[in-house]
């Protein structure tokens, strides 16, 4: 009975926060850019690199730019698949106890073609830490970002 009263409580939180926020207030943006300003196709290609103003594309109110016009567009033709997780967000803290931590754009892992972004900072690279308990992290990620930040 409590797991019903509780899965029920969640789901309404859930929509009373994609009803009062938008996608953009779910998002870690810096001066209005996601992942600091680099661009999330180059993680795919092995090196993150800093975007360029000129190759802007805002994405369901969230903004990226690229290093190329070439990965300009292939986000526009799927920004599904180059979007970081966790509206990037510390995949590693979303996952532990469901709080959004700041990350080292830098600091990453693609993951069955997904973007994950890290805190590395100060001694402490969660990236580590997510590595040593993946399939545990990953999973409670995902449910802690459904249930309390994901807007529709």
């Amino acid at each position: 009975m409590k797991t019903l009263l509780l899965s029920a409580l969640l789901l309404f939180v859930n929509s009373v926060n994609a009803q009062s926020s938008s996608r953009k207030t779910q998002f870690n943006l810096e001066n209005g850019l996601a992942i600091q300003g680099y661009d999330p196709v180059s993680y795919f290609a092995g090196k993150p690199t800093i975007g360029k103003k000129d190759y802007s594309y805002t994405f369901k109110e969230v903004t990226y730019r690229f290093a190329t016009v070439e990965n300009k567009r292939a986000f526009e033709k799927n920004p599904e698949k180059y979007e970081p997780q966790y509206g990037g967000w510390c995949a590693y803290a979303m996952g532990n106890d469901g709080t959004k931590v700041e990350v080292n754009p830098k600091t990453y892992k693609i993951v069955n073609n997904k973007l994950y972004l890290f805190y590395d900072f100060y001694f402490t690279n969660t990236l580590k830490d997510w590595n040593s308990k993946e399939k545990t992290l990953k999973t409670k990620a995902d449910m802690n970002w459904l249930h309390f930040y994901s807007a529709k």
